[in-house]
């Protein structure tokens, strides 16, 4: 009786396959343009979309979001002007890294209009850095 084996006999290594690496994965993400989808963005944009989207939806607000997502800006509102500079710094930071196209924020500027605060700060990506900005926040 001839034995019959059902696992490989040999091994052919193909040199022409590429495995895609794991940080390869593609970014593209529906473009949205005042509330409205509006086609498709890759890469800085979408990262940029990705940031407006994370500082303004409250973490922990809505269920569909994992805990890991949104920011904690709401809660510093009336607050001393140093506490609320140094929060929303981290909470910034904080907010931001959980992206793994990140990978600093620094450089924060704060420009004070009455009672609302526009924050700058340098976004250090996979993509390079820019210069982002949260609208005014109302700081009272």
């Amino acid at each position: 009786m001839s034995e019959v084996s059902i696992l490989p006999q040999e091994s052919i290594i193909y040199d022409f396959i590429n495995i895609e690496d794991e940080n390869s994965i593609s970014t593209k993400t529906y473009k949205i343009k005042d509330e409205r989808i509006v086609g498709f963005c890759d890469g800085i944009e979408a990262l940029k979309q990705a940031i407006e989207l994370i500082l303004n939806t409250e973490r922990y607000e809505y269920t569909i979001y994992s805990w890991n997502y949104g920011s904690e800006l709401k809660e510093i509102i009336g607050q001393d002007k140093l506490i609320i500079e140094s929060e929303f710094k981290r909470r910034i930071k904080e907010a931001l890294l959980e992206d793994d196209r990140i990978k600093n924020v620094d450089n924060f500027e704060f420009n004070y209009e009455k009672d609302s605060a526009l924050i700058k700060f340098t976004v250090f990506s996979i993509y390079g850095e820019f210069i982002e900005s949260v609208v005014k926040k109302p700081i009272v």
